[in-house]
């Protein structure tokens, strides 16, 4: 039986009069985005039509999911919130704070240790708090979510940026900061302004070499890293039905590369059968009886043009293999294209390394095809030419991998087995020698590949592929290798042809496991002791940001012009730094240090404007700090893009930077920032980002004006007393305003006022 069917069947029993008044309020067919969109209005009964791109509108999610390095400081605002237990059904998952280094069975050793303080209170704040809690080594979030919690139609917010992957069993499900995540565990409405719509139609059939990775590779390629910003991607078309349950789910996680809301697939066949694979015919059962509410109307998958925004179609029958990168998921190069493009632009060929797992391709069907990959290499006595490493999704996975063979089968090929949570693929990766700075090509099957990312390396290339691509370079050695025409060498000097990869979409003999790894809340939690040691330097209880004295901030120091890419990997790393994602102030080290400074063009490098002298970005902001003087940071395109974790809106609040002014926002980190009570503004004319020179020193016009619609005028003083007067624009509205005015979205809800 499924988590929380009672909750399932109620958002079923309302579904098909729901969708039926917005079908008729909007006066035209409806995707299935708009019927779930619809169905989980704040208010229930729709009673408007909403416009896309424009509306900012009240949303009633299903559930909320955390993983534990957001889970932190989403459970610390919580406890802030003051309520009693979690409004909607909400899972915590310990799953990146495990450091792949040796194997799954010391790894996991070592990081019970190293956080057991922070697993310790993650346990505890959920067993008080009425929430589901999955423990160390039980899996990652969003496979887990998608084995036990995902269903057909539902909508759920998520404290990390791949919580979309639960699109591939048809839900909205979304990537949010945790202070969205506090609102709704509070029992209040979640805000969104109504995305636009990409529908994506999958025509022909995947075959041979191409995966289902291959389609969001793809789809990256042609839509780049903020294409899809503001929007929800829709799938459908005969390529979409055919394809596996768990390969959707790949799909649509990796649409937070492309900045989308989210991603869906309507309901078919392949839904069905993973539900009932996983112990969930009960929710087959129920979405059944509404089965035409979990697609789109049919006239939409006919003329899609009339209702989508914008249309891509992809024949699978024609597509080829993608390897995407370096240093940017959108880079897209098809595998017969490699060899010339890694000549062109001088990336290593030589494959020092292949993974196979994260968020994105841990499933029973990705594991099985690479090791079909891997059992042909064995088989013709071929040895492989880089270092192989795995991470099973679950530990139901990995035990049933284990059961059927196919560990075995890795292992064959000396691959390490990592813990059952994320590792490399967000920089949990104690690698070997990638402190030497040498430059370097890995392929993995993770969905980000920004510098730095997997080990630390500003040179290490990392390319995105499938598992079973990954597979074959990783033997081959060879980025320019392509199984598809290429021939290897096995030991006695043979040429072999390795066959097309074959795995089964699910288990024959089912899914099993012996311990899952969840536990349950208390029924009654007020009793549990939730402690906070005040010396920790891992747990920090927060203090309320202070609220705005209602006057025009003046004689603010720019911080950092950030040139180019600014990731919230930049704003706030993660690998080391994860240890402190629960102490705010601790954190609030490493805030910026990976931005470029447009001034001298190097990382962690700017002006002191109270000194003269040059320092680490965090060391000046708190100089600034200490002094009473606000700050400000100006950004480039994109800013913010990745990562949904909100220290890199939270630190800048925490030491005393009141605005970011950027050439163009990615949608999470642009809400991150007004939830904390900060000013996220752009350019209205993006050429000013040129204006802004190092010594500036910025007096804002008209904030005592602040009002929805109406830009910001800024006044940008320069050392030789001449001005610029740069008029900002921003997309706050006044329950928004009402935010900054307060100091915080979360100062709102402590003092009952939201």
């Amino acid at each position: 039986m499924a988590f929380d069917i009672e909750m399932i069947e109620k958002v079923y029993a309302t579904m098909a009069a729901r969708v039926d008044k917005a079908r008729e309020l909007v006066g035209r067919p409806l995707t299935l985005s708009e019927k779930i969109l619809y169905a989980h209005l704040w208010e229930g009964m729709p009673s408007q039509s909403f416009t896309r791109g424009k509306d900012y509108v009240d949303f009633a999610p299903d559930r909320v999911a955390c993983q534990d390095a957001t889970a932190q400081m989403a459970l610390l605002q919580f406890m802030h919130a003051g309520k009693n237990k979690a409004a909607v059904p909400t899972t915590v998952h310990c799953d990146h704070l495990i450091q792949a280094k040796v194997g799954a069975t010391t790894d996991l050793a070592v990081a019970n240790s190293q956080s057991k303080e922070v697993f310790d209170f993650l346990s505890s704040v959920s067993n008080k708090y009425g929430i589901g809690f999955w423990k160390p080594g039980s899996g990652i979030i969003h496979q887990i979510v998608l084995e036990n919690y995902a269903f057909p139609g539902g909508m759920m917010i998520g404290t990390d940026s791949h919580t979309v992957n639960a699109g591939g069993l048809g839900m909205l499900a979304i990537g949010v900061g945790g202070a969205d995540a506090v609102d709704v565990m509070s029992g209040m409405s979640w805000e969104l302004k109504f995305p636009k719509l990409i529908g994506v139609k999958l025509t022909g059939k995947l075959n041979g070499w191409t995966a289902p990775k291959d389609v969001i590779l793809k789809v990256a390629d042609i839509l780049t890293v903020k294409g899809g910003t503001g929007a929800i991607v829709e799938y459908f078309g005969e390529g979409a039905t055919s394809m596996s349950c768990t390969g959707k789910g790949t799909i649509c996680n990796m649409g937070a590369e492309i900045g989308a809301t989210t991603s869906t697939f309507g309901y078919d066949d392949s839904m069905r059968r993973y539900l009932a694979a996983t112990g969930r015919q009960d929710v087959v059962n129920a979405a059944d009886k509404v089965a035409s509410y979990l697609t789109a109307d049919a006239d939409v998958y006919a003329n899609p043009s009339n209702y989508f925004d914008q249309v891509i179609e992809i024949n699978l029958s024609e597509l080829e293999p993608h390897i995407n990168g370096p240093f940017t998921p959108d880079r897209g190069t098809p595998v017969s294209k490699m060899k010339e493009e890694a000549a062109a632009n001088g990336w290593p060929l030589k494959v020092e390394w292949g993974l196979i797992g994260s968020c994105t391709n841990s499933s029973y069907e990705d594991m099985a095809r690479a090791a079909s990959i891997v059992e042909q290499a064995v088989a013709h006595g071929i040895t492989p030419k880089a270092e192989f490493g795995i991470n099973p999704g679950s530990e139901q996975i990995r035990y049933t991998i284990e059961r059927d063979g196919i560990i075995a089968t890795f292992e064959k090929m000396g691959t390490k087995v990592f813990t059952n949570a994320c590792g490399p693929c967000i920089g949990q990766w104690d690698r070997a020698g990638a402190d030497k700075g040498e430059k370097n090509t890995i392929v993995h099957s993770f969905n980000r590949n920004f510098s730095k990312r997997a080990d630390g390396n500003p040179n290490t290339h990392a390319f995105v592929t499938s598992p079973e691509m990954v597979a074959a370079l990783a033997i081959s050695g060879d980025l320019s290798f392509n199984p598809l025409t290429d021939t290897l060498l096995n030991d006695n000097g043979e040429e072999v042809k390795l066959l097309p990869p074959v795995g089964d979409e699910l288990p024959k003999r089912g899914f099993d496991v012996e311990d899952a790894g969840f536990q349950a809340p208390a029924a009654d939690g007020s009793s549990v002791q939730v402690a906070v040691s005040p010396t920790s330097d891992r747990l920090q209880l927060l203090a309320p940001f202070e609220a705005w004295d209602g006057k025009n901030i003046t004689g603010a120091k720019l911080l950092i012009k950030a040139y180019g890419k600014c990731t919230t990997d930049h704003i706030s790393m993660a690998g080391p730094w994860l240890r402190f994602r629960g102490h705010l102030d601790n954190i609030s080290n490493n805030m910026l240090i990976g931005a470029i400074n447009a001034f001298n063009q190097e990382a962690n490098k700017v002006k002191n404007q109270l000194t003269g002298a040059y320092d680490a970005v965090p060391a000046v902001q708190r100089a600034y700090k200490a002094a009473g003087v606000p700050s400000i940071v100006v950004g480039d395109q994109n800013y913010g893009e990745g990562s949904s974790r909100e220290h890199a809106a939270m630190e800048p609040r925490f030491l005393g930077v009141i605005a970011v002014l950027v050439k163009s926002f990615a949608r999470i980190h642009e809400t991150n920032l007004k939830k904390q009570g900060m000013l996220a503004l752009t350019f209205a004319n993006e050429a000013d980002y040129d204006k802004i020179q190092e010594n500036d020193s910025i007096n804002f016009l008209d904030l005592t004006e602040f009002a929805p619609g109406k830009p910001l005028t800024l006044e940008f003083v320069h050392t030789d007393g001449s001005k610029d007067i740069i008029l900002a624009n921003h997309t706050y509205n006044e329950s928004q305003i009402g935010w900054f005015v307060a100091g915080s979205a979360l100062n709102l809800i402590a003092a009952g006022k939201a």
